[in-house]
């Protein structure tokens, strides 16, 4: 008898699913910060964010709850980044502007300096092809420990590490180069 119990599951699926109304509302500023830094643009990450939330809300009841529903949220927002980046590649039309997070308000300057960062930030991870860029993003933008990253992207966790020590060169020569250019007359 004791070993049925051990042996079961400690909750089902079904019993266990989160309310999809508390992981929008926990999950949405996490969700478009992501696709943002993912690197889909305009429009695109409203888009991307409802295609999201949909995944989420069809397949919450099957979460398990085997790694952590932030990083099964953003395993689907690299998922969901990757395909809008390559749909977008392949329309003919041209962004009027990119959508950011939405931000508090505040005065024009900050907000200038802010899209200013932004757009560097932007940049500089368009220089990181897919993988590398999916790694940096969760775990340097979206604050993700390398493990939850590693799960997320399904790569083994020292992958995972050498993906994020390549991109960091990357982007640390990208900004030493930016930097050398603006130095010169």
């Amino acid at each position: 008898m004791l070993t049925a119990a051990v042996d079961a599951p400690a909750t089902t699926p079904a019993a266990a699913a989160p309310d999809f109304r508390e992981v929008y509302r926990a999950n949405v500023r996490a969700v478009w910060r992501a696709l943002s830094a993912l690197g889909v643009r305009g429009p695109d990450v409203a888009d991307a964010a409802q295609e999201v939330f949909l995944v989420v809300h069809r397949r919450l009841p099957e979460f398990d709850g085997r790694h952590k529903l932030s990083s099964w949220i953003h395993a689907i927002c690299v998922r969901v980044a990757l395909a809008t980046r390559r749909r977008a590649a392949s329309r003919r039309e041209l962004p009027a502007e990119t959508a950011g997070e939405p931000v508090a308000p505040g005065g024009p300057a900050e907000d200038l300096d802010a899209r200013r960062a932004m757009e560097s930030l932007r940049r500089l991870l368009d220089a990181l092809d897919d993988d590398k860029r999916a790694v940096f993003v969760l775990y340097e933008v979206q604050e993700l420990p390398m493990r939850e990253v590693a799960e997320a992207l399904g790569c083994p966790l020292q992958t995972a590490y050498s993906r994020y020590h390549a991109a960091r060169k990357i982007i640390e020569q990208e900004v030493a180069a930016r930097r050398a250019s603006q130095e010169k007359p």
